[in-house]
């Protein structure tokens, strides 16, 4: 009985499995072809310099799915946890700059504590607003990344041989000759080491697959779900929602920490205008067109719809209307039921169609021999 009981357990995990393997082997074969697309000088430099962006948005997309698809949580936080760990990542690394020269080794550090520290926000946040639920939440959300924007954004941050001074008005800094400003307010931090490569960018978003998935799969996971799908009648089997709902929200604040990490070591400048709420929407909507629910979904919307602005600024007048009748076809294909089976028949039969050219091909060599 119990053999049995396994192998009926192995059965229904292979899909899942078999699903996130094939994510794994897209995103590296992706990976793979820009870095000899790369290497051979066939990559433009406008398309190069959006390689690392294209590996954030992705983790990003990725880690607000978990929220709001298996979970069941609208969250516009996001661009608030991703400030977070940019600029905990980026006072990491200057403060560490001349103490750890090797950067391998200073950079996974900073990436942990940008991560590190997202994720304490997002348990502090989420113990009192994770009790709210639909429009109640996002709204809070919301409000969460607008404060840590303008946190940010009038902080003042300097270190000289008294030691650590902070402010919120440049005139209270009182350093002294020898002192440096870190953050300067609303002009952000300087100096960020460039530490940030496509390498490095598709290495966290393969990590970040890697835990996405197997939370999905996991026991937790299935509770989430379990959660999300009826919270009344998981709580009567003895689910903690909290606890559950606390985990997922704390790790979607890690993996955007994480993002955010990447982002700031992208740049010379790190601003917290940058971490608005147009950036939380725009993550929201890679979610959606991509697939509530569906992580590799949330990549290649998260990849098209940050490729497709830029490709098309040849033709900068009809650059957002182009733009804009893309995001409805998406969203029409990706909703409609109708539309999905269309796609999905069609396919098939132009797969069958070609695998039965390639067999004749293959027949025909073997009579000729």
């Amino acid at each position: 009985m119990n053999n049995k009981t396994a192998l009926a357990k192995t059965k229904m995990l292979k899909p899942q499995t078999k699903k996130s393997f094939t994510t794994y082997i897209m995103v590296t074969l992706a990976f793979v072809i820009m870095m000899i697309l790369s290497s051979t000088g066939n990559v433009s430099s406008q398309i190069d310099g959006l390689l690392v962006p294209l590996c954030v948005y992705s983790i990003l997309a990725v880690s607000l799915n978990l929220t709001v698809g298996i979970l069941g949580e609208l969250s516009l936080g996001q661009a608030g946890f991703m400030c977070v760990g940019a600029y905990a990542s980026a006072l990491f690394s200057l403060a560490t700059k001349e103490t750890i020269l090797v950067e391998w080794v200073r950079f996974p550090l900073a990436i942990l504590v940008g991560g590190i520290f997202a994720a304490i926000f997002g348990i502090l946040i989420g113990i009192p607003v994770l009790r709210l639920n639909g429009d109640y939440l996002a709204i809070v959300t919301l409000a969460f990344g607008e404060i840590i924007k303008n946190v940010f954004a009038a902080l003042y941050v300097g270190v000289d041989s008294k030691g650590l001074h902070i402010a919120l008005n440049q005139a209270d800094m009182n350093l002294e000759a020898d002192g440096t400003e870190i953050i300067r307010g609303a002009l952000g931090v300087k100096g960020v080491p460039n530490d940030s490569s496509f390498v490095v960018g598709f290495i966290l978003l393969l990590i970040t697959l890697i835990i996405s998935y197997n939370y999905i799969n996991s026991r937790t996971g299935r509770a989430v779900k379990a959660i999300r799908d009826n919270s009344i009648a998981a709580e009567s089997v003895g689910l903690n929602i909290t606890k559950y709902k606390l985990i997922t929200f704390a790790l979607t604040a890690f993996l955007a920490g994480i993002a955010g990490a990447l982002y700031s070591h992208n740049y010379a400048t790190l601003q917290a205008s940058k971490f608005d709420y147009n950036l939380s929407i725009l993550i929201l909507v890679f979610v959606v067109l991509g697939g509530i629910g569906n992580i590799r979904g949330s990549v290649i919307a998260a990849v098209v719809l940050t490729l497709i602005p830029e490709l098309l600024r040849s033709i900068n007048s009809y650059r957002m209307l182009i733009y804009s009748i893309v995001l409805i076809v998406m969203m029409i294909l990706t909703s409609n039921e109708k539309a999905r089976t269309f796609i999905v028949t069609n396919f098939g039969k132009l797969k069958g169609m070609v695998l039965k050219i390639f067999k004749r091909k293959d027949t025909a060599e073997k009579e000729v021999k």
